[in-house]
């Protein structure tokens, strides 16, 4: 009998191996020591290191250990089927792959979407809200404790006033005019579509059992990230792709254009996805709310569609005007 995964044959096969880790490039931090990832491997199996691999299984196997088919009802904290290293590439160590090396020392810190100091739990039930479409993680959770662990481990050797390159997903250039979904329609159609699926609905390992995760995810639908993950943002999702998709690309080698990764990202943010509830709430300092925020309130007085699609640079404009004024009278807009 053929199997569902059979059935997508060699597809599936060639797409594991494209997103399979690559071997860790060193860096120098700004203190001159020389940093590479560090081995997992190497650590001992203790209870730390334990920890630290369960982990870094969470980052790469969310769906069936905390996705929302897992056996224990009580342990489905994940709202979709995706991976969190479906966003954080390579177990969140690839460069400009959304990393989550060096981090661990930036918190606590400010978040302008809070309005006040957040904690590294914080952020990263954040992207259990939003990302994963979920509910945050108890802090004393073995599930939240091993993760904070694996992104600490991600940040040995490193000086706590160290930060390295390739944080985020990259700063291509911006468009001077709206990114296109009508165009991007068809980028996607061209690259996009063999493994993502024409629907957007991604490649599941098996259809008939999610819990085994994807091989490419859904970007849109109802097992996708919801409208307040920063993966919602044109900019974050237009980098990303420009950095890493299609599979084997990298910062060093993009293969989408410029302007195609802004057009295809536009389509994409164009079609439907979980709404995530109080999202008015975010930002209570409407000036500090990034300009491709997808969701009002504003306070600039542009159009949502343009905040959505661009082109950024007026509204950049209006938001300092707004800042010097404020400054100026000392009231708020």
């Amino acid at each position: 009998m053929t199997t569902p995964l059979a059935r997508y044959g060699l597809a599936i096969v060639a797409l594991i191996a494209l997103a399979s880790p690559q071997q860790s490039r060193a860096q120098t931090s700004p203190s001159g020591a020389v940093w590479s990832i560090p081995d997992i491997d190497a650590l001992p199996d203790d209870a730390h290191g334990q920890n630290v691999r369960f982990g870094r299984r969470l980052v790469t196997q969310t769906y069936a250990l905390i996705g929302p088919l897992t056996a224990d009802p009580a342990r489905r904290f994940a709202g979709n089927n995706l991976a969190c290293g479906d966003c954080h590439l390579e177990a969140g160590t690839k460069k400009f792959g959304a990393p989550l090396f060096g981090l661990f020392d930036a918190f606590p810190r400010y978040s302008a979407r809070r309005g006040l100091k957040i904690s590294i739990e914080e952020r990263l039930n954040a992207c259990m809200t939003r990302s994963m479409n979920g509910r945050p993680l108890p802090g004393e959770s073995p599930e939240m404790q091993a993760l904070v662990a694996y992104v600490k481990f991600l940040s040995s050797g490193l000086a706590r006033a160290d930060t390295l390159a390739g944080h985020g997903s990259g700063d291509m250039p911006e468009l001077d005019r709206a990114a296109d979904p009508k165009r991007g329609a068809a980028v996607y159609a061209r690259v996009c579509a063999g493994c993502h699926r024409s629907d957007g609905a991604g490649l599941p390992m098996d259809p008939e059992a999610l819990n085994l995760g994807y091989a490419a995810p859904p970007l849109w639908g109802d097992d996708s990230f919801n409208d307040g993950a920063g993966m919602a943002r044109i900019s974050s999702l237009a980098n990303f792709a420009h950095s890493n998709m299609p599979p084997g690309a990298d910062y060093l080698n993009p293969r989408l254009p410029v302007e195609d990764a802004w057009d295809v990202a536009a389509y994409v943010e164009s079609q439907p996805r979980p709404r995530k509830a109080g999202l008015d709430h975010d930002f209570p300092d409407l000036l500090d709310k990034p300009v491709d925020a997808p969701y009002g309130p504003y306070a600039d007085g542009f159009s949502a569609a343009q905040h959505k699609y661009g082109p950024f640079a007026p509204i950049r404009a209006a938001i300092a005007r707004l800042k010097a004024d404020e400054e100026a009278t000392g009231k708020a807009p």
